[in-house]
């Protein structure tokens, strides 16, 4: 019985060391990204992602929780906007546009409780249409579940990406959500 505790003793301490010093080597931020071609000018894809007036009739989140509480402050549009939003399923937090340039970026700070990310929007005309490609940022610093965490952010995030992109191409070319 002493032996078995002795073996599980030097189990949890070897898991604990594997824990940190494999933190260590993670990387120390995160990137998801998704694009999608938009079959309508850079002009009228930036108006809509440079206000969250219109962000639940394409946000993929919406339809998780179209029940949760949304408040919105600042200017209408382009940077100092601001959408704050508190739910069951959704958690609660808030984002800002901090940089628009028109036609080509904006760019969000995220503060997803307590977790703070960037999500940039990038517009690139093709032909009659745009290419848009979503990414959000993740800086873990020297947080090591951060870090561990980071290896999941693709997969929990890019399909969600994917079919708020695909809502957006929807709401854009058909007028209808």
């Amino acid at each position: 019985m002493k032996s078995l505790l002795k073996g599980l003793l030097y189990l949890v301490v070897l898991l604990a060391v594997a824990f940190v010093v494999g933190g260590f080597l993670l990387p120390s931020r995160s990137h998801v990204e998704r694009s999608i071609t938009i079959e309508r000018p850079p002009a009228e894809v930036h108006a809509i992602l440079d206000s969250y007036k219109r962000f639940n009739e394409w946000s993929p989140w919406f339809d998780i929780e179209p029940t949760a509480s949304y408040a919105y402050s600042g200017p209408e549009s382009g940077v100092g906007a601001t959408m704050t939003w508190e739910g069951q399923k959704v958690g609660k937090g808030s984002q800002r546009i901090t940089e628009s340039v028109p036609q080509q970026k904006v760019v969000n700070t995220m503060d997803l409780e307590g977790t703070q990310a960037t999500g940039t929007f990038t517009l690139q005309a093709q032909g009659s249409g745009t290419r848009v490609t979503w990414a959000l940022d993740s800086e873990h610093g020297n947080n090591l579940v951060s870090r561990w965490f980071g290896l999941l952010l693709d997969s929990m995030v890019g399909k969600d990406y994917d079919k708020g992109l695909a809502k957006l191409k929807q709401v854009l070319e058909t007028g209808a959500p």
